[in-house]
């Protein structure tokens, strides 16, 4: 087993996670299997109470872990299926730690960082070696170099290091190389410092990628070899991407990273096989069409809230030949100023999901909109839950239809809570998560874009499809053509004289990639360009 360790320093969001997430892709292309995993250093035990505003989104894996929205680049870049083994919190950590002390574990030791700490981090590395049969694992850690919650994490690697072989370890380093407008220049002295933080720990890269809005030269390079011990090549510059985040492994290739890491590991495989991954960047950078959908969130404003919902509209785009223009509208400002005003211009209405009252008004008044007025709707988890109170409420007169989530005392609870979950008290991992299976109606356009009556979807969300409304709801045109395998939870519902008219309770954004489109979304994308046209 070969390990690349991938670090960051001087500041975060540097793209970090692209970087080991394109390095897998090269290393998948060369023939190697490769499995990556994400350490995260915050105290919380996994992202899934935390707010959008602060984390961005949650990405689901198929067995329900609740886990960084980098682990959604590591899915779309290679095709490791991961588990809750490939993402590791600080709040995981020491939540182990102490319950070993109360258990009497370590037999009346005084429980410290060295070594209890820093030894539960690399079980979880060998717990993943144990799990895979992969040739190579990539593990990115969070935050910054030289954050205090960090150190254990950059410890514990000295100290695997050391166990499994220095031969089979290299250790990539993600920098950032400013540049000062006054005086014109790109500015080594961060990575330099980043470095040294590295080197006091005990680690030294092998691999530099120099993150920088403008071309790096040979005297950068040869700068940063010199101060920081490493050889002149493995100094990567990776220039901010114009493009697509999917010409990253392009970008890395012409730098040869992965001839670089290969040589490091003693590795010997063949030059990557990159032809299909052109032909998908190329219909992404160069389509024939161009398509206007909108979103309608309450978290618009927030790039990463939506991540994964707006990476399945690139990649369906592409299967399109079709660049899709997201416009990101609040749902806010369709309670404030109407509809029309923000959908008039878009060719097709996406409403994905969220939590909390906030701007639901103006999400059920966006999907009445788009009923109405024959505009392409995709609704996802809460955008299912939506379409159904729209569709109660303005199809069928249930004055007050709502979810028991927003509204507990409504009248006609078309969305509510199952039995088994009204006493569920704690916010973490309460709700339907990861994978399930749907069976699918015969003849409906769901089964249709999939081509098969059973698929199985990842799920994240507390509240269910009242069922008792189904009849009352289907006697004016609504369709629930999707369930659970025992018919009891809804899973997708169409509006059939409709150009397009689907939402469903999972998140199919989850397992969308760029070469390998999921069906609902490239159904939209057709669409909403038919309805362009």
């Amino acid at each position: 087993m070969k390990y690349i360790f991938v670090t960051g320093g001087v500041v975060s969001s540097l793209g970090k996670g692209l970087a080991a997430a394109a390095l897998g892709t090269l290393l998948e292309q060369r023939g190697l299997k490769v499995l990556m995993q994400k350490f995260d250093p915050y105290l919380n035990v996994d992202p899934g109470t935390m707010s959008p505003f602060q984390h961005g989104e949650v990405y689901v894996l198929d067995d329900g872990a609740e886990t960084d929205l980098d682990l959604g680049h590591y899915e779309r870049f290679t095709s490791g299926r991961l588990s809750q083994l490939n993402n590791l919190t600080s709040g995981q950590v020491y939540e182990n730690v102490i319950k070993k002390e109360r258990r009497g574990d370590y037999l009346g030791a005084t429980v410290q960082v060295i070594p209890h700490v820093t030894d539960e981090i690399k079980q979880r590395i060998y717990d993943v070696v144990d799990s895979t049969d992969a040739d190579i694992i990539i593990t990115e850690i969070g935050g910054t170099t030289g954050d205090i919650e960090g150190l254990p994490f950059l410890e514990a690697l000295r100290q695997f290091k050391d166990e499994v072989g220095h031969e089979n370890v290299a250790f990539m380093h993600a920098t950032l190389v400013p540049f000062i407008k006054a005086a014109e220049e790109l500015k080594t002295k961060p990575t330099q410092q980043s470095v040294a933080k590295l080197r006091e720990i005990g680690i030294a890269p092998d691999v530099i990628i120099c993150r920088s809005e403008f071309p790096i030269d040979n005297e950068i390079k040869r700068k940063i070899s010199m101060f920081c011990n490493i050889k002149p090549e493995a100094v990567v510059p990776f220039v901010d991407i114009q493009g697509s985040i999917y010409e990253a492994p392009l970008k890395l290739y012409d730098q040869n990273l992965d001839s670089i890491i290969c040589a490091r590991l003693g590795l010997e495989t063949a030059e990557p096989d990159l032809i299909e991954w052109r032909n998908m960047v190329d219909r992404i950078v160069n389509p024939t069409h161009t398509v206007k959908i909108g979103v309608v969130g309450k978290y618009i404003e927030l790039q990463d809230a939506y991540k994964s919902i707006y990476e399945s509209l690139t990649h369906a785009g592409a299967a399109n030949d079709t660049k899709v223009e997201i416009v990101r509208i609040d749902s806010g400002d369709i309670e404030e100023h109407g509809p029309k005003k923000y959908l008039k211009d878009v060719a097709a209405v996406l409403i994905p999901g969220g939590f909390g009252d906030r701007g639901i008004e103006g999400k059920i008044m966006a999907t009445q909109y788009a009923r109405e007025n024959d505009i392409p709707f995709f609704g996802i988890c809460l955008g299912m839950q939506i379409a159904t109170i729209e569709f109660a409420r303005n199809a069928c007169g249930l004055i007050g239809a709502h979810s028991t989530e927003f509204e507990p005392q409504t009248p006609h609870p078309v969305i509510c809570l199952l039995e088994e979950q009204k006493e569920v008290e704690n916010m973490g991992a309460t709700m339907r998560l990861g994978t399930w299976e749907a069976k699918l109606a015969s003849g409906s356009r769901s089964a249709d874009l999939y081509g098969s009556n059973t698929v199985n979807e990842r799920h994240r969300h507390r509240y269910e499809f009242n069922q008792n409304y189904k009849t009352q709801l289907e006697e004016k045109g609504f369709r629930l053509v999707g369930t659970s395998p025992d018919g009891l939870l809804g899973e997708i519902i169409e509006i059939p004289d409709h150009p397009f008219f689907i939402a469903v309770q999972f998140h199919p954004e989850f397992q969308s990639k760029p070469t390998k489109p999921h069906p609902l979304f490239k159904g939209f994308v057709a669409a909403a360009l038919e309805n362009r046209k």
